[in-house]
């Protein structure tokens, strides 16, 4: 791992351990294949079984429902090394992870925890998040989804939009309001009649992973699909906490890899009669790279401690997403300016890197909707319009 700061010296043996491991399985398994995924826009679905193998879902969650009990740092390493290969496949892991099976977990009846954690972890069943829709973005408490009650069962009316692995899905976490107006969250079988999947197709950006729109024409699902524990609108937006944290440590392993890409060509890159890595505009950009980089590192690591003692804020993890997504991007840009014409090819790994990022730094909220919860958080007021 890129690590100017010793960082790993605060790592437990077990977590290096971990991350070790994640990382011979991306350079063997992920690496040697991606760009040709990226390119044809597939997501490799025989990794799913594999990840399940290797502990890398719902890593977090108590060894009972399958899960590998890690702590926070390890988790966050497991999304480090596989956005290093791809921000597609950390994006996968992170949905299956931080927001089909947290929510189940924390909002789920114990049969429901029973049934469906281990299937998930075991990569058995694969989940989606549906929050998002067209036309609420970054305003999710204007959904337009309705849950309306009919005898024991629930009939779901509405879509969702830019739903990571929803044509992979088994089950749907869908957020609907209900006849009271209050969201409520529901597992709902994708097989169920009503339910289609339909998947965006001619992106630029996130194409090793599953992207689709989610409709939903009164789909029935019974009333012990319901998530008991998750009333109003905090019970999806603590899943996102919980995916954006995996976001900031993610990240940096994209900044790693653009980085050492960058680095590595211009050592080699010769022009009139130098390497171009003499030159001081260069150093400049590499060292720009790896100052965001050690910062950001230090601060999902921070936020790792404090996710684990139990006092880690929405906030702060807002910080995190804010700032290490948008240096993530800055390093992928300057590392594809170093790299020049070669920069804008698939024989490198960069500029899908960088074309990644721009995605998320969109998702999961904007740098400027971040800006605005930290800056409420700081001042206590609502920022005017």
């Amino acid at each position: 791992m890129l690590d100017y700061l010793n960082v790993s010296d605060l790592l437990k043996p077990e977590e290096r351990q971990i991350q070790a491991a994640v990382r011979k399985f991306v350079d063997a398994e992920i690496l040697p294949h991606i760009a040709r995924w990226w390119e044809e826009e597939t997501f490799p679905q025989h990794l799913v079984k594999a990840f399940g193998e290797l502990g890398l879902l719902g890593s977090t969650l108590p060894e009972d429902y399958g899960g590998a009990n890690l702590s926070s740092a390890a988790y966050g390493l497991i999304m480090y090394e596989l956005e290093r290969a791809d921000s597609g496949l950390r994006s996968f892991a992170s949905v299956q992870g931080a927001l089909v099976m947290f929510p189940i977990y924390a909002y789920g009846s114990e049969e429901q925890k029973a049934y469906y954690l281990p299937k998930l972890a075991s990569g058995e069943l694969v989940g989606c998040f549906g929050l998002t829709e067209a036309d609420g973005g970054s305003d999710p408490g204007a959904m337009n989804t309705r849950a309306r009650r009919d005898g024991d069962y629930y009939l779901l009316q509405g879509s969702k939009m830019w739903i990571t692995s929803g044509n992979l899905a088994d089950i749907a976490i869908i957020w609907a309001k209900d006849d009271a107006g209050v969201v409520r969250g529901f597992i709902v079988p994708t097989d169920a009649p009503g339910f289609k999947a339909n998947q965006i197709k001619h992106k630029v950006s996130l194409r090793a992973s599953n992207t689709s729109e989610l409709v939903l024409d009164e789909v029935r699902v019974a009333a012990s699909q319901l998530l008991p524990q998750a009333v109003g609108l905090k019970a999806p937006l603590s899943c996102l906490t919980q995916a954006r944290y995996g976001i900031a440590w993610g990240v940096l392993g994209a900044l790693e890899a653009v980085y050492a890409e960058a680095r590595d060509f211009a050592a080699t890159r010769i022009t009139f009669s130098k390497p171009i890595a003499a030159r001081q505009l260069v150093q400049h950009k590499l060292v720009e790279m790896v100052s965001e980089h050690s910062k950001g590192l230090l601060l999902a690591w921070r936020l790792s401690q404090l996710k684990d003692a139990g006092l880690l804020k929405y906030h702060q993890v807002s910080l995190a997403k804010r700032n290490n997504v948008r240096v993530a991007l800055q390093g992928a840009r300057l590392a594809r300016e170093l790299l020049g014409g070669s920069g804008i090819t698939l024989e490198y790994h960069t500029i899908r890197h960088m074309l990644n990022l721009e995605t998320v730094d969109t998702y999961e909220g904007t740098f400027d909707i971040h800006t605005l919860i930290v800056g409420r958080e700081l001042t206590g007021l609502e920022a005017l319009a």
